[in-house]
């Protein structure tokens, strides 16, 4: 009878001793991600995290939302975070200011802007230059919604400065409220809050400021070169799970992908999170790899200096590594 125990003791521990290092969280490592908002416009991010794959990769991910791509910045600065996700925008500036220990893009998530032109009411036949004389709610200077706002209003013929009124005295997560309580003719919301305001009637979105601008290197992971030399199997790992929470969005429907990120929105019902995925999968957001082109790193300088907010270009080697996100393509 002993020996029988003892033999099933020992397969007992055999079974343990095979089981993958991810499934206690003890072998995990820890890392922490500084994202510039919660958004469905990250929806690849959150179905990596919802569905495993960090875990599966072996780390032990926190999420810690930032609000502001320049709060992000100082979080990886400082290390507070290993890992930042916002514009690509923020590394150039922090590269301009002649940060000793650059921060380097290693992996891009969306391809389009994500906000969308609210109106205060339907304009099916919109067009850009129904903007002049009138009042929009607008984005921080220096920030990719502005600039991209900016970028696109010239691209049609309208002068930023001349031809409307662009408040951007308004907190980022403030505009909708704003918005539906009498200020600006038009505003620049992302979503929720596009939708938000849509089903309270109290504006219509008329254009997508993605679509309008075309592919735009919107979003994108970063850290600091001392942290990447030093841990580049982290990097690798981080990046070899995004990729496959990319694939699962390219595989599945939008309801698929709205239920699988539903528990990250808890305050959003799942079929506002559908429609918002809907929007976002039909504009073609999401990228099918996180390679960081370097033509997309072009644009973003072009856009940036559209915008008055580059002082020279930087070389595209200084501030993209697409290494790990190459490797993360199966």
């Amino acid at each position: 009878m002993k020996r029988t125990l003892t033999a099933v003791f020992l397969a007992v521990l055999m079974v343990i001793g095979c089981m993958p290092v991810y499934a206690g969280t003890e072998e995990l490592t820890e890392v922490t991600l500084n994202e510039v908002a919660h958004s469905i416009f990250y929806a690849p991010q959150y179905v990596a995290y919802e569905k495993g794959y960090f875990a599966e990769e072996g780390l032990d991910l926190e999420i810690v939302t930032g609000f502001g791509a320049d709060k992000v910045m100082t979080a990886v600065l400082s290390g507070e975070a290993e890992i930042g996700f916002m514009g690509a925008e923020a590394s150039i500036y922090a590269y301009q200011e002649g940060a000793n220990d650059a921060v380097v893009n290693f992996a891009q998530l969306t391809q389009r802007a994500g906000n969308f032109l609210v109106a205060r009411e339907e304009m099916p036949d919109f067009r850009w230059e129904d903007l002049k004389g009138k009042n929009v709610l607008g984005g921080r200077k220096g920030g990719m919604p502005e600039m991209v706002f900016e970028y696109i209003l010239k691209q049609q013929g309208l002068d930023p400065e001349m031809d409307l009124e662009i408040d951007q005295s308004i907190d980022f997560g403030s505009t909708a409220a704003a918005f539906s309580g009498g200020l600006g003719d038009f505003s620049v919301e992302f979503e929720p809050s596009a939708t938000a305001l849509e089903k309270e009637g109290a504006g219509f979105v008329v254009a997508s400021l993605g679509v309008d601008s075309g592919y735009v290197p919107y979003t994108s992971y970063s850290a600091k070169t001392s942290y990447m030399e030093e841990h580049p199997d982290v990097i690798q790992k981080f990046t070899n799970a995004l990729q496959k929470g990319m694939d699962y969005v390219q595989a599945h429907t939008p309801e698929e992908i709205a239920r699988v990120i539903a528990p990250q929105f808890p305050e959003t019902d799942l079929e506002t999170i559908t429609a918002i995925v809907t929007r976002y999968h039909e504009q073609d957001t999401w990228k099918e790899n996180l390679v960081f082109e370097e033509e997309s790193f072009a644009l973003l300088q072009d856009i940036l200096e559209s915008a008055g907010e580059l002082k020279e270009r930087t070389p595209y080697e200084a501030l993209v590594t697409t290494e790990y996100a190459k490797n993360a393509v199966k």
